[in-house]
């Protein structure tokens, strides 16, 4: 079966992807499709989803560390009080993806949910997640989708709510990432360890 779970270091069944950086394996086993929970968590996965696109999941992980530090943490309270002075530090700053479209975005997006009730943006991401047993666990990496109607709905509310650089194909990545869906692999050792 191509594209199907493969032997890791360890002898143990897991997604291709995540078997190609000792990171990777790393994220796969222990991040990648848990649950993640309150709004300054998610509001990180979603700045990172959009850094990444157009690039690849390693780059943004390794520098995950300097996005954090040149971000305060992701604290929404905190990026939404950003100056024109922090802008610029930020696309000055080597460590993290310098690219003006996605730190103006990040910026916007910080003050847009600056202004939400505590916990409403945990509650609307999570509103979106399909109902269990919709679609059967992926077989091989074919089977993953890299869009769905839940995503592509849940792109749609984000930007509706004034959200920037979130389209479906982001939104379906931060639902894997933060373990709205798991897309594990049937036989990949990871499958169901996140399980809400």
């Amino acid at each position: 079966m191509t594209g199907g779970a493969v032997p890791g270091p360890d002898g143990k069944l897991r997604c291709p992807w995540g078997l190609s950086t000792d990171d990777y394996i790393t994220y796969h086993d222990e991040e990648w499709g848990r649950p993640v929970h309150g709004d300054d968590a998610l509001f990180e996965r979603l700045c990172l989803e959009a850094f990444q696109s157009g690039l690849s999941w390693i780059t943004i992980l390794r520098r995950r560390g300097s996005f954090r530090t040149a971000f305060d943490d992701f604290k929404i309270t905190a990026v939404a009080g950003y100056t024109d002075a922090d802008k610029e530090r930020l696309l000055a700053d080597p460590g993290i993806i310098r690219n003006r479209a996605k730190v103006e975005a990040t910026l916007a997006n910080a003050r847009v949910l600056a202004d939400w009730e505590a916990g409403e943006l945990d509650t609307l991401i999570w509103s979106y997640a399909p109902k269990s047993g919709k679609r059967p666990a992926p077989r091989t990496i074919a089977d993953v989708p890299a869009v769905t109607d839940e995503s592509t709905a849940l792109a749609k509310a984000l930007k509706k709510r004034g959200l920037r650089f979130i389209g479906p194909t982001t939104a379906y990545a931060l639902m894997q990432a933060c373990g709205i869906v798991d897309d594990h692999l049937s036989d990949c050792v990871a499958r169901g360890a996140g399980a809400r």
